[in-house]
């Protein structure tokens, strides 16, 4: 057994090689003649701007990464003691399996039901809300309110959305559906929104990662890096999209079981106590598989999943430490002090992928000084963040 499980192993000169190769595919994804090659996109999210603490409004958010669906009303402004605030309202729907695997025009209608329910339970029909879409998927901008979806991942087969504007199929279905109408200004994915939503408690954070169903990151890079799009002044986030979920996962980025649809899997990955789960509760869990194993298994099956896990933490770990050194790099920054922003739920729920993943980033990145954010509701008040901002920015360009 430990001779199998010796594979999973990885080394720090493994996990250098991992970073250097994670560098090396960044540079490919922001040029112009290598981009379409590289295993890391490097997809521009024009977003350029982070709150400054003077936005105010009501604003819409949407969060779509999942089975699950998220609608958010999130209020900014001024809190009970003078201080910028966000409060947040939200509920969450599941979507069928026919809007999934059916038409565009199903999933989006069925989006916009799900909008209508929520406006109408907040008797907020009668407004014309900003609102800010969270779209996990990998899809390429044209703007921060037009993206094309590049392709479908983590179950998702709705036919006529690849290769279309995802804002522009929404906007389709609240014209179709004619009950309440909506504005849409912003785009992002969830690393860009976790990032944004972190941002607001820390002014540091100029990186966003999810270790959930699949890992990716996005960050501040200088605009005179990023070749596809033109201006070389400040700084847009990229969306390095390095994994895309379980039917295409290049091998730089990966929480190592990211992508499973199977619970018990998920169960024996991530016991809610500790690696070291007693025998009786990996018993109870293989027994679901209809299996009767010893307690000699059950030893076996502990010590795979704890090989498993660390080795995901320190994958995922060499991919960031690629990013952050490559910030730390650009800003020929002697010692660069920055914050992470991460959500997703092995992050969140695994008892030992935190600490391991810490720990592996901070070997890897020995000139940086990194402070971790657990984002709370990021997708979805981050989304309304960048809206805010998009609004704010739009009012100074109109006077």
């Amino acid at each position: 057994v430990e001779q199998i499980l010796a594979e999973f192993q990885l080394q720090e000169e493994d996990l250098k090689k991992v970073m250097r190769r994670m560098q090396e595919e960044m540079d490919r994804g922001l040029r112009l003649e290598t981009h379409e090659e590289a295993s890391v996109k490097m997809l521009p999210t024009y977003v350029r701007s982070t709150p400054e603490g003077s936005e105010v409004g009501d604003f819409l958010s949407l969060d779509l990464g999942g089975t699950n669906f998220r609608v958010m009303l999130v209020k900014v402004g001024e809190g009970e003691e003078g201080q910028w605030s966000v409060k947040t309202k939200h509920q969450m729907y599941s979507i069928p399996e026919d809007a999934m695997t059916g038409t565009a025009e199903m999933l989006f209608d069925y989006i916009s039901e799900c909008i209508s329910d929520f406006l109408d339970k907040h008797q907020m029909k009668h407004k014309k809300l900003p609102l800010g879409f969270t779209f996990s998927f990998p899809v390429r901008h044209e703007d921060i309110d037009k993206g094309i979806l590049l392709n479908w991942t983590k179950g998702f087969k709705a036919s006529g959305a690849e290769g279309n504007n995802i804002v522009g199929l929404l906007r389709d279905a609240i014209k179709r559906r004619g009950d309440f109408e909506m504005d849409v200004v912003a785009m992002v994915n969830d690393t860009v929104a976790t990032m944004i939503s972190c941002y607001y408690e820390d002014r540091r954070c100029e990186v966003g990662m999810i270790v959930g169903t699949g890992c990716n990151a996005c960050y501040m890079e200088e605009m005179q890096n990023v070749e596809l799009v033109e201006g070389d002044e400040g700084r847009m986030c990229v969306n390095t999209e390095g994994g895309q979920g379980e039917e295409k996962r290049p091998p730089l980025w990966g929480s190592g079981w990211s992508g499973t649809k199977r619970p018990s899997r998920d169960a024996l990955l991530s016991p809610p106590r500790s690696d070291s789960g007693d025998r009786k509760q990996i018993y109870n869990i293989l027994s679901t598989l209809g299996l009767r194993p010893s307690a000699t298994d059950c030893d076996i099956v502990r010590r795979a999943c704890e090989s498993v896990s660390t080795r995901a933490a320190r994958m995922c770990s060499a991919g960031l430490a690629g990013v952050i050194n490559r910030m730390r790099e650009s800003r020929s920054e002697d010692v660069m002090r920055i914050t992470v922003g991460v959500d997703g739920s092995v992050y969140k729920l695994h008892p030992s992928f935190k600490e391991r993943f810490h720990a592996s980033v901070r070997r890897l990145t020995p000139s940086c000084e990194i402070t971790f954010i657990e984002s709370e509701e990021g997708s979805g008040r981050g989304a309304a963040l960048i809206s805010a901002v998009a609004c704010k920015k739009a009012c100074m360009l109109g006077q």
